[in-house]
């Protein structure tokens, strides 16, 4: 089969919060690339060997000491460079051009002007030779490297973009990679395509075709367990690790008795009918809500749910015999996180991304299908191995379940309710339209009573929140503004099917200051 990642970009990143979107955008167009820190030594670069590279943003400027610089050796390659906003500020200081502290700073939309259409900017100019871009700089380059053209500019930014095509060298000042710029995408697949010579085969087919062949030669005979929590990653993983091993997978699935309604039927058919895999199910309800009764802290009742899990799960994986593998749902981003640069720049992977801390009589070697893959590419690739959208492009749920959506304690009764009331709002938003509207939406079960009418006569009965945020990359987020009609339906519905329920508020928080989850 072809070596679909023999045509591969290398990002280097310079601290720019839109550095995994420009990775993500280049895969997009068919292309695999990997994001490494700006300070990778030159042997890993020659190692590497890109068709191109790309300088990110970051928040540094030239001008101060000891600020992060590319490595000599992208210049000496002979392979394509776009430098983005920071990238394009130091590539032109090292080559010789400056870099000034502006005296407009442009952050937002701004309409830059083409002056010379190179390959880069081919295509994206409007009727008036003009597009559309996101900018967020303080810097602006004030001269450029010998050899290179000014292609567009603004008012306050003489060289917005510029390139030396005869080195292949291009500069932009704006962020491409963010949907705020118009042609973005576009610009980004000149560079790949056109500039760089990449073909298209970074795409679900042949990821799925490359992927089942590296298992097989991975796994060989042996047998693997997966932990399956019915969420996005480790359901692709089970999809994909079926393909390729067959009866060789054997999956555990903990129902921990706080998952959404009728959750637990619903993987075990899709996953243990429909797709035939082999499932365990450990019913732990009784053993979860037993450990967090009387519990109120939040930290604390993560930690409780992490260990009980990892507790059920040992105990099923000493019932099998011959398991050699344990696989993960590991995805890129969490790779990079934990990737520790020169500079230290490590964190932490998330507690619940993985199935860390078995006991030591569990020594699995791990498989990790997903770990070059961004979150959406999962998502198509769970699509194209048969799982169905409305699973797959599900709102996030986070690893301890309803246990952080109970405010306070957690017991059985409030979780049968919240559970109850969460389906009545996710049926609501799906027939509106608006549950592929909103990026997150849940409901909270507060511990307060509040007095409600029912016919003649008074009840004091809990009170449930709704939360539904919009949001691009979930470090910021605004509350969805739902239509008042749609609210009050749900509101109406809620208290008319669940007795025990006398009041529904709306969340009208946004992030900051407010987090998404509420604990």
């Amino acid at each position: 089969m072809t070596n679909i990642t023999a045509d591969r970009i290398l990002i280097l990143d310079f601290g720019s919060q839109y550095s995994q979107l420009i990775a993500r955008r280049v895969r997009e167009a068919g292309v695999y690339s990997e994001m490494y820190a700006y300070d990778i030594s030159e042997e890993d670069i020659r190692n590497f060997n890109p068709k191109g590279i790309i300088l990110s943003g970051g928040p540094e400027s030239v001008h101060i000491e000891g600020s992060p610089r590319a490595p000599q050796v992208v210049f000496e390659l002979g392979v394509p460079v776009l430098g983005i906003c920071y990238g394009f500020q130091t590539m032109s200081e090292q080559l010789g051009g400056k870099v000034e502290a502006g005296v407009v700073h442009e952050f937002g939309y701004a309409k830059i002007d083409i002056t010379h259409q190179d390959k880069l900017l081919h295509g994206i100019a409007d009727e008036n030779n003009q597009s559309q871009v996101w900018m967020s700089h303080g810097d602006k380059v004030a001269r450029l490297p010998e050899g290179f053209v000014s292609t567009s500019s603004t008012p306050s930014c003489p060289f917005a973009s510029a390139s030396d095509e005869n080195r292949k060298l291009y500069g932009v000042q704006f962020h491409p990679e963010v949907t705020h710029t118009a042609k973005g995408v576009e610009l980004i697949a000149n560079f790949v395509h056109k500039i760089c010579g990449c073909g298209s085969e970074w795409n679900s087919d042949n990821i799925i075709e490359m992927r089942i062949a590296q298992l097989r030669q991975q796994i060989g005979d042996n047998k693997v367990l997966l932990g399956l929590s019915g969420g996005v990653d480790s359901s692709v993983v089970a999809a994909l690790l079926h393909r390729a091993i067959g009866d060789q997978l054997t999956c555990v699935f903990v129902d921990n008795g706080l998952l959404r309604l009728n959750e637990g039927d619903q993987v075990m058919q899709m996953f243990g009918e429909n797709m035939g895999i082999r499932v365990i199910r450990a019913d732990a309800e009784e053993r979860f809500l037993g450990a967090l009764a009387g519990v109120t802290d939040p930290e604390a009742k993560r930690k409780i749910i992490g260990r009980e899990f990892i507790e059920v799960f040992s105990e099923e994986a000493r019932k099998l015999d011959g398991v050699k593998f344990l696989a993960q749902g590991t995805i890129y981003p969490d790779v990079i996180e934990s990737a520790a640069s020169k500079q230290g720049k490590a964190h932490v992977i998330k507690s619940h991304h993985n199935v860390g801390g078995l006991p030591d009589d569990l020594a699995f070697e791990l498989v990790e299908p997903l770990r070059d893959l961004f979150k959406d590419e999962v998502r198509k690739l769970g699509v194209a191995l048969g799982i169905p959208a409305h699973m797959i492009y599900r709102h996030p749920f986070p690893g301890p379940g309803l246990g952080v959506r109970i405010l306070g304690e957690v017991k059985k009764e409030y979780a049968d309710i919240l559970r109850v009331a969460d389906d009545i709002f996710m049926q609501e938003l799906r027939a509106s339209g608006w549950y592929d509207k909103t990026a997150q939406a849940f409901a909270v079960f507060q511990p307060v009573k509040s007095v409600g009418v029912v016919g003649d006569g008074r009840r004091y009965a809990w009170v449930i929140a709704l939360r539904a945020v919009e949001t691009v990359d979930f470090m910021t987020a605004r509350f969805a503004h739902l239509p008042y009609e749609l609210v009050d339906k749900i509101s109406t519905r809620i208290m008319n099917e669940i007795r025990d329920v006398s009041r529904v508020v709306y969340d009208v928080s946004s992030k900051p200051p407010a987090t998404i989850e509420w604990e």
